[in-house]
């Protein structure tokens, strides 16, 4: 008689599963945007199937964006955020809890437009046959700065992780820094000081200073990446010109401040305008290397 089957555990994440991790990753999402990650080869009113159930269950809401018949986008509730406290592949990210719909709201346009970005690498990812998934674009990282001057915090808009598969394999990392011209320019600019200062901070142990030329000493940015990730800045929300202009302040940041000069020598900077990732991909023409030659490239080019 031959053995009965030994049974085994499913091994694949539901789309409710995964759903509900992205929302949890991204704090809030649109359906349209959930299509897209989870199930782009199916109709989009399909995802609505998804989301139904975790709506029913209590475990996301949503708000309404541009009015009462204005595209919904969804969060977790706090039962939602309770359910996610402890799965693997949100390790070491607290899940957010948004307090009302008005709350939801008034964050969208952020949180929003970096999502749009991220599409357009892993848009990208999936022509090109590369390993990019929608959990690969960390919104919100946040590292500590040496606190001697200025802020004390680096906070990413978000940093993502892309593995080119062909010709050859390679895996980039990178700083991203969503700009939609609520800042000036010159504040804009200043985050490329963080950036530089975070590239050379090493941690010291109370009572004691130090600097880069400490024997022995780990940066404090080799704590978390094996190199150090090239910074991006996208930018939207203004007209060519205004935006064209801002990303040349970035190149004269980079040229006029000495520690950025030194930094731009050792990571790769660049800036894109959004809708030109939305139209071309990031592996097209449209960055603007911040160190050297202005001639356009794609973002693992410079």
């Amino acid at each position: 008689m031959s053995p009965a089957p030994t049974l085994q555990p499913p091994t694949g994440d539901t789309h409710a599963r995964r759903a509900l991790a992205l929302i949890s990753q991204y704090r809030l999402l649109t359906s349209t945007q959930l299509h897209q990650m989870l199930t782009p080869h199916t109709p989009p009113r399909k995802i609505h199937n998804v989301l139904a159930p975790l709506r029913e269950d209590g475990l996301i809401t949503h708000t309404t964006l541009g009015g009462k018949h204005g595209m919904h986008a969804y969060f977790l509730t706090p039962a939602g955020a309770q359910t996610v406290t402890d799965w693997p592949e949100l390790r070491g990210r607290t899940p957010t809890t948004i307090h009302s719909p008005v709350a939801a709201s008034l964050r969208a346009a952020h949180t929003l437009t970096g999502v749009r970005a991220h599409l357009t690498f892993l848009a990208d990812a999936r022509a090109h046959g590369d390993e990019y998934e929608p959990l690969d674009w960390v919104p919100e990282v946040t590292h500590r700065l040496p606190d001697t001057i200025g802020e004390d915090r680096l906070i990413a808009d978000a940093v993502l992780h892309y593995t080119v598969a062909s010709p050859r394999r390679l895996q980039y990392r990178a700083f991203v820094e969503i700009d939609r011209t609520t800042m000036s320019s010159e504040r804009l600019a200043r985050k490329l000081i963080s950036y530089a200062r975070f590239h050379s901070y090493i941690p010291q142990p109370a009572g004691r200073r130090g600097n880069i030329a400490d024997q022995g000493a780990m940066l404090a940015w080799q704590r978390f990446y094996p190199r150090f990730p090239r910074v991006l800045f996208i930018l939207t929300g203004a007209a060519r010109p205004t935006l064209t202009r801002r990303i040349e302040d970035l190149r004269q940041m980079t040229a006029d401040h000495e520690l950025v000069t030194r930094f731009a020598a050792h990571v790769p900077l660049g800036a894109a305008v959004l809708e030109d990732l939305e139209a071309h991909g990031p592996r097209a023409r449209v960055w603007t290397p911040l160190a050297g030659t202005a001639d356009p490239r794609g973002w693992t080019q410079f």
